[in-house]
């Protein structure tokens, strides 16, 4: 691999000596291939289902960050066929059933976790998925619901949500009837409001229904619930929308939240609704929408829970009294949402559901998806199939370590922590029960030990950390404990590093610097509080809105990435969520706020990796992610003289997407890589060109990076389409 890259590399750097200066003929690495290594039995959050019910076994799947997928036998096998597009993150797929050819795609999902990945607009294909044209409504960034009118294909209805991390007029429902040349916005409340569900009446495609959702995230906070909440109906095909209210309608009295939608296909007149309230209950019309009265329980757990994440409801084929909701189990009602029980517990399937389509004459066929990928029942319940090759893993970060063949570690959203191999010495491709889970939760960070191979740390949400011993499949919390008088805050995705030159030595983020040096049997804290303390950003006990949403995705003012100096001992660079690098050179004993000489773009950003120079020890690559408050521009800064001075490495020309990770080669400083929101781009020339990495890479986050120390493979973990490498095997 090594003498690979230099070849290309001195071949490179020589086009740039030429007269004419030209760009990197990236042909010049088609030796170098990209090559996914799964893992697929764990998968990834599916958002999005859409089925030809000319051709049952033609199925089409969205996910929250790996595009779209297709298969052709009922599920068996399964390609991408959204690669190369702007965007991966899928929100709504609609076809168009008289020609299923025709299919739209909307971008962006809908469900505006802490984690949530953005669109780019509307797409359509009009030969099964081969070719995809753009529509236009980039700026929109999170498209929930996408309706094809069933009897005219060029006119199309988009539910926009609009960017949960600021205002945006933006949001609203859009309507094209020219197969999407030309949008208009039919449906506005506010710059807060976004619909949350749109549903069409089955014997009326005039006939709409559209549950408006005020809502905002904030790094720190998540609120939902407003003047802007309300259900609105059209009854002229979008063009004109009438607002629902208690007093007219019946609706809830007071604030709403987030509302979804269901028409019961046997009956339309019956129409049910989730709505989010001071009591969150499920309501139902049995005239068609016009006239209201609540069914279940207040808050009843069963009906529904965390609506910011699910919300969604469905009433079955041939029942309008037997319902279906979403939500952190599959729960259903035989008696139109007075009385729920679990349908789908979290011991049968997994948890936290997000899409569902049901056969359209058999209601014993569904097909499910949620956070661990795709699921398909033909027994209404009783059995659920997984499937099991849909790489749609969204890893946060990536490891390796120094056996033959080196072993790749990483932690998965909701799905734990897991260590595979890079390759194998065995006949054919990698399989899923290579794979060996390591830690338990929503997986972060997994760092084998250099030490003894038989163990190695993981990370989990809000501060979980655990030591794990492969030989045995123990896993020990070692989480630190809170000291006396004083409250631990962990970030989601908490900051871990070994020291280099102590290998037993751990470090820990809170909002101190931890240290352990007895594999977390015990703990010191060698730094003050390196955060601003900002207590104005401390109040994610409170996060939720209308319903309280506790989970530690809003924990904030805190580490999040630890980067000791390979060259010099006791040189530790940290950053925090809030804006912060500082530097300590004696281990934590005196440290230096570098951020009054940070930009002032880069004031108060998400450091969200640090990358110590393996050539200079005054030196290191900072990547900086600040589109939680709503800026999506690319920022990688190259920091000299111990922080002293600071230049942009990445700008908004340079790559697509906003910047999540970065790595210098570890032989030739002036070869780099930085991951996007959208994909891998390589620089050959010491960050002054980039190129993006259009080789068998699709468009997708790339979350973190590594260069593998043996064999100087390029290791990716992707947000959404699991683990990638960079090297020359075939």
């Amino acid at each position: 691999m090594k003498k690979s890259i230099f070849i290309f590399l001195l071949t490179c750097l020589y086009s740039y000596t030429s007269v004419l200066a030209q760009k990197v003929d990236m042909s010049l690495l088609e030796g170098l291939k990209i090559r996914n290594i799964g893992p697929a039995g764990m998968s990834g959050r599916v958002t999005s289902i859409d089925i030809v019910l000319r051709d049952m076994n033609m199925m089409y799947i969205g996910s929250a960050a790996g595009g779209v997928w297709k298969s052709e036998n009922g599920g068996h096998t399964w390609k991408p066929i959204f690669e190369n597009e702007k965007a991966a993150s899928i929100g709504a797929i609609a076809i168009y059933q008289k020609n299923p050819s025709t299919i739209y795609v909307g971008t962006g999902e809908g469900n505006p976790r802490n984690s949530h990945n953005s669109g780019y607009g509307m797409y359509k294909t009009l030969d099964g998925g081969k070719t995809w044209q753009a529509l236009g409504l980039e700026n929109t960034r999170q498209i929930h619901r996408v309706i094809v009118h069933p009897d005219n294909p060029d006119i199309v209805w988009v539910a926009a949500m609009g960017s949960a991390w600021a205002p945006s007029k933006k949001r609203g429902i859009y309507k094209t009837e020219d197969g999407g040349i030309t949008w208009r916005k039919v449906l506005y409340v506010n710059d807060l409001t976004g619909p949350s569900d749109m549903v069409i009446d089955p014997s009326n495609p005039d006939k709409l229904m559209v549950g408006m959702w005020e809502h905002r995230r904030f790094p720190w906070f998540m609120q939902s619930g407003g003047k802007g909440s309300a259900i609105y109906m059209s009854t002229n095909g979008g063009d004109d929308w009438k607002r629902l209210t208690p007093k007219e309608n019946k609706t809830p009295k007071g604030e709403l939240g987030r509302i979804g939608l269901t028409f019961a296909p046997s009956n339309p007149n019956y129409v049910y609704a989730y709505i989010e309230a001071k009591e969150n209950a499920v309501w139902r019309s049995t005239d068609g929408g016009y006239q209201w009265k609540r069914m279940s329980k207040g808050n009843d757990k069963l009906a529904g829970d965390r609506p910011f994440y699910y919300a969604d409801i469905y009433a079955d084929i041939k029942n309008e009294n037997r319902l279906y909701s979403l939500a952190t189990q599959i729960t259903s009602s035989e008696d139109g949402g007075k009385t729920w029980q679990v349908f789908a517990a979290g011991n049968k399937i997994h948890t936290d559901h997000h899409a569902w389509w049901a056969h359209p004459e058999n209601p014993n066929v569904i097909v499910l998806g949620n956070d661990a990928g795709l699921m398909i029942t033909r027994d209404r319940g009783e059995n659920w199939y997984f499937v099991d090759n849909l790489p749609l893993g969204q890893f946060y970060h990536v490891r390796v370590d120094d056996n033959v063949p080196y072993n790749v570690y990483g932690g998965l959203q909701d799905n734990g922590s897991w260590r595979g191999p890079g390759y194998t010495w065995f006949q054919g491709n990698l399989r899923n029960l290579y794979w060996q889970r390591v830690g338990d939760s929503d997986g972060f960070d997994v760092i084998p030990d250099p030490v003894n191979k038989d163990y190695g740390y993981s990370t989990g949400q809000s501060g979980h950390l655990y030591r794990y011993q492969l030989s045995t499949g123990q896993v020990l919390s070692i989480r630190p404990a809170f000291p006396p008088n004083r409250y631990l805050r962990f970030n989601w995705n908490p900051g871990m590093a070994i020291n280099p030159f102590d290998k037993k030595s751990i470090y820990y983020g809170s909002q101190y610097l931890l240290k352990t040096n007895d594999y977390g049997k015990s703990w010191s804290t060698i730094s003050p509080d390196l955060t601003t303390d900002d207590k104005k950003k401390q109040t994610f006990l409170q996060s939720g809105g209308l319903t309280l949403d506790v989970t530690g995705a809003e924990f904030h003012t805190s580490i999040i990435s630890i980067a000791p100096s390979p060259l010099k001992e006791g040189v530790i660079w940290v950053g925090t969520d809030d804006g912060k690098v500082q530097l300590t050179e004696n281990e934590g004993k005196s440290w230096v706020d570098l951020t009054a000489n940070m930009p002032e773009i880069a004031r108060g950003v998400w450091v969200t990796q640090i990358q110590p120079s393996s050539y200079n020890a005054d030196e290191a690559f900072v990547v900086l992610d600040d589109h939680r408050r709503n800026n999506w521009t690319p920022l990688v800064y190259h920091v000299k003289n111990k922080g002293k001075s600071w230049t942009r490495i990445v700008a908004e020309s340079d790559v697509w997407g906003f910047a999540l990770s970065f790595v210098q080669d570890s032989q030739e400083p002036k070869l780099m890589f930085c991951g996007t929101e959208f994909g891998l781009y390589v620089s050959f020339d010491g960050a002054k060109t980039w190129n993006k990495w259009g080789k068998g890479y699709p468009t997708v986050p790339t979350q973190d990076m590594v260069v593998q120390d043996q064999s100087d493979d390029l290791v990716i973990a992707t947000f959404g389409r699991a683990f990638w490498i960079l090297d020359d095997l075939q």
